[in-house]
């Protein structure tokens, strides 16, 4: 299997469904699991070993505590690229909460538009 060099800017929109994720977790563990399945999906879907998320993202998962993690949260990934000169990685993920609509996340899906930066 051969894997292409990825350079382009791209912006992605999920609804990550994370009660599936964490039905058999540990209630001490299910908000740090959280964070590191996002990251996980993240890594995927951009190709990027970078993953950075958010501090929103981040205190919207913790907000109901380490046990009560919300079930459904749309995501927003995008793919930028690294300014550091000393980086490892030339591009890196970003991962924020997106906006949810008023009727919910139920039934959205994942949908990719590609970005010229």
């Amino acid at each position: 299997m051969q894997f292409s060099v990825v350079t382009s800017n791209k912006l992605l929109l999920s609804t990550e469904i994370l009660c599936l994720i964490l039905c058999n977790s540990t209630f001490k563990k299910k908000a740090p699991k959280a964070i590191k399945e996002i990251r996980k999906f993240a890594l995927k879907a951009m190709g990027t070993k970078d993953v950075r998320v958010d501090v929103k993202l981040n205190k919207h998962i913790w907000s109901r505590g380490i046990r009560s993690v919300p079930r459904r949260i749309r995501v927003r990934i995008s793919r930028r690229r690294n300014d550091d000169e000393d980086a490892k990685e030339e591009l890196y993920s970003l991962v924020t909460v997106a906006e949810l609509p008023p009727e919910g996340t139920k039934g959205l899906g994942t949908k990719v538009i590609e970005e010229d930066d």
